[in-house]
Formats: C-alpha cells, structure tokens, sequence
C-alpha cells in the first residue's frame, strides 16, 4: 500500500461523517480511579503482536500493568497500522496516538513498528489479512478515531459482519454490505474489555464498553481482524485531538490499555499451556 501524506486533503474525502459509536455502550464508574473527559472521531490503526508475545488516557501518572516476562523469550515483532487524512481529520488522533506509542513502546520485549492504512474497505481488509497471514500475531490492536463521542476512550468488544452500506474514501462500500460472506453475524475478541477496564487507572478522560464499532472502516476492519485471527483481536477508539487531549495523552493512554492486554494475553496462554499438560 501507498501511505497517505499528512496534509493532503484526497479528493475523494467528501461524505458526510456518521455518528456511530455511542449505541450500544456501557459507561462504568471505575473501581481505581474517577477519569474526567476527552473527545473521539472515525480511524483505525493496528497493532499486531506475533505468536511469541501475547491501555487507558493521561494523567501525571499511569498505571501501567507489568507484562510477565516468561511470555517471551525473545523480542517479538510488533506491528500498528493507522489510516491517514480522513475528511476533515488531516491530522487523525488515532494514527497521531499510535505514533506516540511508539516512541514509548510496548517494553523491551516488543519490537513495535508502525504503517498507515487507507480509508478504503478492500485495501484496510487486504493489509489485515496480510499481518495474519505473515505476521501471525498473537494479538492485533487497532485504535480508531470515533468524532461522533466527546471525552471518551472506548473500549471495543466484538467486531460486526454486516450493515456496511456507508462509502469509503473513494466510494465504495463492501459487496452485499458485509465484511465476510456467509461469516459470523457477529465475532467477540478474546480480550476481556471489562476485564482490562477494571485493571487500568487513568486520570483525565472517561472510559466505555462499547459492542458496536460503528458499522464503518473501523468496525470492518475489527471484524476481518477477529475473523481472520480466530478473535485474538481488540480495537480502541479514541478521541480527536484538543486543548486537553493531545497525541502525547493519547500515546500513554494506548501504552497503559495494550500493556493491559498483552498481560490478560500472557495469563490466557499460560492457562491453555497448563490444560495441554
């Protein structure tokens, strides 16, 4: 694929932006600590841990899950992909946030690498059921931007297989409307989202459960993902950028959530291990 260049508006960027995230959410107040609020808009990106590896917002300090260490036992290759300029989004918060976590990293065991991905339906699907047909991650994260949501992370849990008749960048929109023929209605990840919520403390931003991901490029590439990976696949939507939050916060948000992830992904591996005994 051809990566987009930030600030450059692309002709085809023209249809209107759908609310979508909101429907069918569950807000918590969390057990660690009250989070005040954020923003979020329509982007994904990809985070693709392989076999031999198995987050939340910013305050001055976060609380970051330790990820045991005898989950690896060399350094595993990390893959996170995010679409570029979207409509008026020329500078996304997901693909931004996804370049900040990678200047932190995911610890010394992840070899983290980044790539964008178009706001296209077939070239985001192309480039996801490559990762798991090369890569063969463990676990694959994407992070999209949700702009219909204000002051708020959400986390979530299951990826939908139709329902897809909103055109894409250049647009199209999906043979049939779906994501896989004859596929699941729909796929749940094998992440526990409440489980990861109740497990991270963030200051400065509300967290949600959400099991509709909005039935755009977001919701389809999650559910190509799932599909493709069996479930071992998690997606986060984020806020736009603003005053209050700005990449560097979401940065350590997806830090503090994925090391979260990668720890329930250490204890379902260490338990399956045990069961093969």
């Amino acid at each position: 694929m051809v990566p987009l260049k930030m600030g450059i508006f692309m002709p085809c960027f023209q249809y209107s932006l759908r609310a979508e995230y909101l429907r069918s959410t569950e807000v918590l107040t969390h057990p660690l600590a009250l989070r005040p609020q954020t923003h979020t808009a329509d982007r994904s990106l990809e985070i693709s841990l392989s076999p031999a590896s198995p987050a939340e917002p910013q305050r001055t300090g976060i609380t970051r899950p330790a990820v045991s260490g005898r989950a690896w036992t060399s350094r595993t290759p990390g893959k996170v992909t995010g679409f570029g300029p979207f409509r008026q989004y020329l500078l996304n918060s997901s693909w931004e946030a996804v370049k900040e976590l990678s200047k932190r990293g995911l610890g010394k065991n992840i070899n983290l690498q980044i790539m964008q991905l178009p706001v296209v339906y077939q070239k985001a699907k192309e480039q996801v059921c490559k990762i798991w047909t090369t890569l063969q991650p463990l676990l694959t994260v994407h992070v999209g931007l949700a702009s219909s949501a204000t002051a708020l992370i959400i986390l979530e849990q299951c990826g939908k297989n139709k329902g897809y008749q909103e055109r894409d960048a250049c647009g199209f929109h999906p043979e049939g409307a779906c994501c896989v023929l004859d596929g699941p209605e729909k796929i749940e990840s094998t992440i526990n989202m409440k489980t990861v919520w109740k497990n991270i403390s963030v200051e400065g931003i509300d967290i949600i459960l959400s099991r509709d991901a909005g039935r755009y490029i977001c919701d389809y590439t999650y559910y190509t993902s799932l599909y493709n990976g069996n479930g071992r696949a998690a997606f986060i939507h984020v806020p736009p950028l603003s005053e209050s939050v700005t990449a560097e916060f979401l940065g350590k948000a997806l830090q503090t959530i994925i090391l979260a992830m990668l720890e329930q992904c250490v204890e379902q591996r260490e338990m399956d291990h045990v069961r093969k005994k």
